[in-house]
């Protein structure tokens, strides 16, 4: 069985048929810049060029970067703030012509598709995915079971959101080499983290995990174990299309 999956970033929209029986993407994904400012309007567009790219007639599930209650948009970290309020659910399904929607966070979505196909699969315990790219976006599971929108990506660290100086972004900006960037940055927010939750496990997602032999073996004096996402930048996506599966 498939069902359509979609990614809202804040730098890229992308989408593809997920292929719900592997919790992999069934056709190569498509994707779309976000738009600047990413608006309701703007950014509901590209979900619709995306998921008609594909000639998809069903269900939808669609990840948001920001805390989500029922289908209305609470936070909006890295999209416009105009975002706050909207129901985001009864906007895209409107926009897609009446196709049920399904939208959650969208660290949430990894983390369901990681601990269902990836590296969270059979775990018990807490298990904590942390997504890193634009932001940082977090997923706490405790014994299976996920504690919805935690947002940790926004606790203060040294005076700042903790994702204004460890997510990729920060090191891209700048400029920071591995090294510095694993052992000053991520890893004293895996520290603080791991104060607050003492988890078991925690996975590392968002694009920069392809490259988790470059920045996860400098990492040092955190208890948990810590491993690279499995299923990558897809894991949203195929998120998106389990909670779309359920809803």
């Amino acid at each position: 069985m498939n069902v359509f999956g979609v990614d809202i970033g804040g730098s890229g929209i992308k989408g593809a048929p997920v292929d719900l029986e592997r919790g992999t993407l069934a056709e190569e994904r498509h994707k779309v810049l976000t738009p600047q400012p990413a608006t309701p309007d703007g950014v509901a567009g590209c979900v619709v060029e995306v998921v008609e790219n594909f000639g998809w007639t069903g269900p939808v599930g669609v990840t948001f970067p920001g805390v989500v209650a029922g289908s209305t948009i609470r936070t909006a970290a890295n999209v416009d703030k105009s975002w706050i309020g909207v129901d985001a659910g009864t906007l895209l399904s409107e926009r897609l012509g009446g196709l049920p929607v399904t939208v959650l966070n969208d660290a949430d979505a990894a983390g369901i598709a990681e601990m269902a196909f990836g590296a969270g699969r059979g775990r018990k315990g807490t298990v904590i995915l942390l997504t890193l790219g634009t932001g940082i976006g977090s997923a706490l599971f405790v014994d299976g079971r996920l504690v919805p929108n935690t947002e940790l990506g926004h606790l203060e660290l040294k005076g700042h959101d903790a994702e204004t100086r460890a997510s990729t972004k920060a090191k891209e900006d700048e400029d920071l080499s591995w090294e510095h960037w694993a052992t000053r940055r991520l890893r004293k927010y895996l520290a603080h983290v791991e104060m607050l939750f003492s988890p078991e496990l925690f996975i590392i997602g968002g694009g920069v995990s392809r490259k988790a032999d470059r920045f996860l073996p400098l990492i040092e004096g955190i208890r948990a174990e810590i491993v690279p996402a499995e299923l990558q930048n897809n894991a949203g996506i195929v998120g998106a299309g389990m909670a779309a599966s359920t809803a």
